[in-house]
């Protein structure tokens, strides 16, 4: 499994492109302001995009959604059912910012926790981090060590909980039973900033330095 990064917008958020090398299968999760980067990059290997992931609703997140989905219109669009709201509320999201919108595909699948979700013969756990958004997910592949954890943790640092649906308890009860509990090794794709791993922000990170597991809050 290879993981390529696409940053870009105001908000200079992490979009990734998730390739299984052996059938040359593509899941893009969370397309932002670089999302025809993406496209690019697919159309020039010629990778064939079977599914897209949305960590969570927030705009930035979302906001370059058609252009990938523009290139298989009957892809799979997976989001949790909890951030349904504010997917629906994007156009308010955008005006919260001053932000433009562009209407987006709908969803078309729900992720459930503990599940599995495949796309080219690789496949990603379900797990459920609520607390920066009220659905947002994480998708750990141990078999690889690696997870995309969209906008729970970064380095140096974990998730806004000042949003509409944000609650800085639940955020640090995620970190600890989601985040915290796969092995030190495992490399974490963020979705703002530079890659890190488990081990690092255990080490490190000065919300969960001094309080094993996250305990801070």
């Amino acid at each position: 499994m290879k993981v390529e990064a696409f940053a870009g917008g105001g908000f200079a958020e992490n979009g990734y492109l998730v390739i299984c090398p052996d059938s040359g299968g593509v899941a893009a999760v969370d397309p932002g302001a670089a999302s025809q980067r993406m496209v690019e990059r697919i159309r020039a290997e010629d990778w064939t995009l079977e599914q897209i992931y949305l960590t969570h609703a927030h705009l930035d997140h979302v906001e370059g959604l058609h252009r990938v989905h523009a290139l298989d219109p009957d892809v799979p669009i997976w989001l949790h059912p909890a951030d349904r709201p504010l997917f629906d509320g994007l156009a308010q999201q955008a005006g919260a910012f001053g932000m433009s919108f562009s209407p987006q595909p709908e969803p078309t699948h729900a992720f459930e926790h503990g599940q599995d979700v495949s796309f080219g013969g690789c496949t990603f756990a379900v797990r459920f981090a609520p607390g920066h958004a009220p659905g947002h997910v994480i998708l750990v592949a141990e078999e690889h060590g690696l997870a995309l954890v969209g906008d729970v943790v970064f380095q140096g640092s974990i998730g806004r909980t000042d949003l509409p649906g944000g609650d800085l308890q639940t955020l640090m009860s995620s970190i600890r039973e989601q985040v915290l509990t796969l092995p030190d090794e495992t490399r974490l794709y963020t979705g703002h900033g530079p890659a890190t791993t488990v081990g690092r922000e255990r080490a490190t990170n000065p919300f969960l330095v001094g309080h094993f597991g996250g305990e801070l809050a």
